[in-house]
């Protein structure tokens, strides 16, 4: 068994090694926390959460860190816009984005640090920075010198001469224009840190590598965060901790974007959906196998019709389920996946194969509940439950127990109903008045109930939207 993974900084898939036999570390950039969560943001999220699920499915210890970027520019600028504290401001979406994560069934990771609490860890970092040699002080900042780095740009493939310079940095005090600043001077009204170059904040990439060496050390396994970050955020982490001695980042592993009409989901572009919003109007496990179940690194043009044709395909995986459990009872899951779907997994996070794998498998089982084969159809359903595990899809699972429960009173009084309204379908085929029951069937279909001729009778549930 080797995990194989798509490395950014090697341009092609790689046989997993872990630093530490049995052990992975696991670094993610987690939420900038100036705004609630769209679900492009939460997107990364999910896919790091699958592929920690595959990790300890392999048997490895997992350690996971993804951060909280709680100061930034845009923080500070949605206090000023709205009279309020920074740090309300940044914790309010602090919330908001632990809320998404957890309604949609992500692991909550071994350590979740914020930037603010790590000042001490920066200013540590950039001192040996500066007496190496690789960074400087210009009134009140602390600038890193990206030519003494002769690998800067080698994650990105990008030329130095022709990189402009970062239009949000300024040119104050630089040496080089294209140098980043790891610590900004204070500015005032805006808050601020004392440090031995006077008080100020820390820039958003110093954060990020000064966070990452105090969780996982001077060297980890795998560093991940959306295709966007590759440059500059996660170039110049590079940068700044290979220059302060560490080995950093094993793997690099980025996730691609939700798009909308081509482009990036993004809350500049006025295109951004709601995580808080997306869950009222959406069932949240449907959402996490929109939003899963793509492989990582393929673009997901967002669209209502998308949806749900996801939302058809996760009933078609639910009904199964449930005629099993109706049938059979409680069903485990497999100590086991089947090999086809673990292969797939182990190939770079192959989930669409997977899931393939899981709909083969649902079919087989159907084919079992219709030849009344109980023993073949339980042996299916605990194959599925081991496999929709993994992708954080099991309903069965505690974790989407209240999803369900939630209408459980609400579902007894519609069954109630239905089933009167079934009662004189079947009593108008008794009587061979075929115009009238196909009638009634109908009228349950337009409003959104599929209704299934068994052998054990009619049963309903509740179809796409």
């Amino acid at each position: 068994m080797t995990i194989r993974l798509y490395d950014t900084s090697a341009r092609q898939i790689r046989d997993f090694s872990p630093l530490k036999p049995g052990c992975v570390s696991i670094y993610l950039c987690g939420a900038t926390v100036q705004a609630a969560p769209h679900i492009g943001h939460i997107r990364s999220g999910l896919n790091f959460d699958i592929m920690r699920r595959w990790f300890e499915y392999r048997g490895y210890d997992v350690t996971f860190v993804r951060n909280v970027t709680d100061i930034d520019d845009k923080i500070i600028s949605k206090a000023d816009q709205q009279n309020r504290p920074w740090w309300a401001i940044g914790y309010e979406n602090e919330r908001a984005f632990n809320d998404g994560y957890t309604v949609l069934g992500c692991l909550p990771p071994t350590y979740e640090p914020r930037a603010t609490g790590h000042i001490t860890e920066m200013v540590e970092m950039m001192r040996g920075l500066i007496e190496r040699g690789h960074a400087y002080e210009a009134d009140g900042s602390v600038y890193f010198d990206v030519r003494s780095w002769p690998s800067y740009l080698e994650l990105s493939g990008q030329d130095l001469d022709e990189m402009r310079q970062p239009a949000e940095e300024g040119i104050t005090g630089k040496r080089d224009p294209r140098d980043f600043a790891m610590w900004k001077a204070a500015k005032p009204g805006e808050p601020s840190w004392e440090t031995p170059w006077g008080r100020g904040r820390p820039g958003w990439h110093l954060e990020c590598s000064a966070m990452a060496h105090k969780y996982l050390g001077a060297a980890f396994d795998i560093h991940g965060g959306g295709l966007d970050l590759v440059f500059p955020h996660h170039e110049n982490e590079i940068a700044q901790a290979k220059a302060y001695g560490d080995d950093f980042a094993g793997y690099w592993v980025h996730n691609a974007w939700v798009t909308m009409s081509g482009e990036k989901m993004s809350k500049s572009l006025g295109n951004s959906v709601l995580v808080s919003e997306m869950v009222k109007r959406w069932r949240p496990i449907v959402l996490r196998y929109y939003l899963g179940t793509p492989h990582y690194r393929s673009m997901i043009e967002y669209s209502e019709e998308a949806l749900r044709e996801a939302e058809s395909a996760f009933a078609r995986i639910e009904g199964f389920v449930q005629r099993v459990v109706e049938k059979a009872g409680a069903v485990e899951p497999a100590a086991e996946v089947p090999l086809a779907f673990a292969e797939a997994m182990d190939d770079d996070l192959g989930v669409p194969q997977a899931l393939a794998v899981v709909h083969t498998t649902v079919r087989q089982g159907n084919s079992a509940l219709a030849a009344d084969d109980k023993e073949a159809a339980v042996a299916r359903l605990a194959e599925v439950r081991a496999m929709l595990g993994v992708l954080g899809l099991d309903p069965l699972a505690a974790h989407w127990a209240g999803e369900s429960d939630r209408g459980a009173d609400l579902h007894g009084v519609v069954d109630t109903l239905v089933r009167m309204v079934l009662d004189q379908r079947e009593a108008a085929r008794a009587r061979k008045d075929w115009p009238t029951a196909d009638a009634i069937r109908d009228q349950l279909g337009q409003s959104g109930l599929v209704i299934e001729d068994s052998p054990q009778g009619p049963r309903w549930s509740l179809g796409p939207r």
